[in-house]
């Protein structure tokens, strides 16, 4: 039988990163700038008409993607 208690903990020092990152993202988001301007980033999709503004991050997506995926590679090569 597998021993699940170092899946738990995983999960849970996985949820207290993504925990701090999350608090991180709204502090710097309050400040204004957020990270130079990172969320807006070419790539991005901004629609603006009269009454309906739409904004899809993509290239912003894709780089947080890239970046957690990396994490999780190096992290998992331990």
């Amino acid at each position: 039988m597998p021993d699940w208690s170092d899946v738990g903990k995983t999960l849970i020092l996985v949820g207290g990163v993504l925990a701090l990152l999350g608090a991180l993202l709204t502090l710097f988001g309050k400040m204004g700038s957020g990270f130079g301007g990172f969320g807006r980033l070419p790539g991005d999709i901004l629609i603006k008409r009269d009454n309906f503004t739409l904004y899809f991050p993509l290239t912003t997506s894709i780089l947080i993607s890239v970046a957690l995926s990396l994490l999780m590679y190096f992290l998992s090569k331990r």
